[in-house]
């Protein structure tokens, strides 16, 4: 692999690809740390040390910001607003037939979504730095920290703060396309994944430095190290459905007649129904922070959904996954549409006759997948938050189940994609 390394970077026009994404990804870690103006800086790390983050949905932004959002930096939103846009535009092609029209256009009809999506995620970002500010202001960010983290609240200085945690937003969201287009992976993933790698150090520094910190620093490595084998494993299992193409004249050539299949990720839905479930588990716990502390209600909510390792919070949490899994599988994967497709030229599975027995064939198999992908995206989010709480080391660290499964997935794509660069320039990739 280290060959392979070595290669890419002799390579000139490979070595340009990673030089400028590795550029991008320093500048995207620069301004997670600049301040939003308004902000107190020290006031802000004063409230970090104190409090440390917040609740389940703040720590899931924040992490996902890469430490930026609790910072109230310029790019304090991180690229949240994107993937909400994108994952809301996504939904919609069910619900809005203009939108699934589109979609099926091809290349024009995807930049129009595209340009939907970039409208919408500025929306977001308006309404999400209005919403982060309200809550810092009314001291919910951190939980009750004695220091004021905006000094100056000003209707001026509020929409400062507003305009530039937007712009920051879009700004990511140009690197990110930036990326995608002259450097090398998908630009949203790795900007992802460079937030959540960053986190990781500082985390395993604050395990091996508390108390037994050697112990617990082995055994939360050999966790990571067991969840990350996994996630490979089932990231890279697929199920090939094979299908023929049949043999036809068009005009006096022979098409067709060739064998080719259908892969079927086990885990098709990938780390939404996570992200989902941890969101929606997230608002009960926001909704009691601004109730009356001591009423029942509150009390049960925070007794049996505000902490990650009750046992309700658990079941809810494993039920949401498998559920979030079935949805977005239904909406990703449409048997109808790949069976029509497969009909349009002359294809079929072998043993299965065209159009709607295909249909259902594909419908069978992909609930069949579904079940055990589920089961895996269930495990793969318990191990951590269970292994975690049996240590005591705390909630808020980066290594859960979600933001392992993102590091692994982006780091496969992106290899994958320098190994086909590699292999066009007939060198040898890094799998062998």
């Amino acid at each position: 692999m280290l060959g392979a390394f070595v290669r890419a970077f002799r390579t000139p026009d490979l070595r340009r690809k990673l030089l400028f994404t590795i550029g991008i990804m320093v500048v995207f870690r620069i301004g997670s740390f600049l301040p939003t103006p308004g902000v107190s800086y020290p006031n802000v790390q004063q409230c970090i040390d104190e409090m440390g983050t917040g609740n389940d949905l703040l720590g899931l932004v924040n992490l996902f910001s890469g430490g930026a959002l609790l910072q109230l930096s310029v790019f304090a939103l991180g690229i949240m607003p994107y993937i909400t846009a994108s994952i809301i535009v996504q939904l919609l092609r069910v619900v809005i037939p203009k939108f699934e029209e589109l979609h099926k256009e091809g290349q024009s009809g995807t930049a129009k979504l595209t340009q939907y999506t970039r409208y919408l995620t500025i929306a977001l970002a308006v309404l999400q730095s209005t919403t982060v500010i309200t809550i810092a202001r009314s001291g919910q960010l951190f939980g009750g920290c004695t220091v004021d983290v905006i000094p100056d609240s000003s209707w001026i200085t509020l929409v400062i703060m507003v305009i530039t945690m937007t712009a920051g937003t879009g700004l990511i969201m140009w690197l990110g396309e930036l990326i995608t287009e002259r450097g090398v992976g998908n630009g949203m993933s790795l900007l992802i994944f460079t937030s959540i790698a960053a986190s990781f150090p500082p985390a395993l520094w604050s395990i091996a430095g508390g108390n037994n910190g050697a112990t617990k620093f082995l055994i939360v490595f050999a966790i990571i190290i067991l969840v990350i084998a996994l996630v490979v494993f089932v990231e890279q299992s697929q199920r090939r459905i094979p299908v023929q193409y049949a043999k036809r004249m068009v005009g006096r050539r022979m098409y067709g007649g060739s064998s080719t299949y259908i892969p079927i990720k086990i885990n098709m839905a990938g780390v939404i129904p996570i992200i989902f479930a941890s969101s929606l588990l997230a608002i009960p716990g926001i909704i009691a922070q601004f109730g009356d502390q001591t009423s029942p209600w509150v009390l049960w909510v925070s007794r049996n959904l505000a902490v990650a390792d009750a046992p309700l919070h658990l079941a809810l949490y494993v039920f949401l996954i498998i559920f979030f899994c079935y949805f977005y599988t239904a909406i990703t994967f449409n048997p109808d549409e790949v069976a029509d497709n497969m009909k349009k030229y002359g294809g079929f599975i072998p043993g299965i006759r065209a159009g709607r027995p295909t249909a259902d064939y594909l419908g069978y198999v992909i609930s069949r997948i579904t079940a055990p992908g589920s089961l895996y995206l269930a495990i793969v989010a318990l191990i951590p938050t269970l292994a975690f709480a049996l240590l005591d080391i705390g909630q808020n660290i980066p290594f859960g189940g979600s933001s392992i499964l993102i590091v692994v997935g982006v780091g496969l794509e992106t290899v994958k994609q320098i190994e086909s660069q590699l292999q066009q320039r007939h060198y040898e990739g890094f799998l062998r």
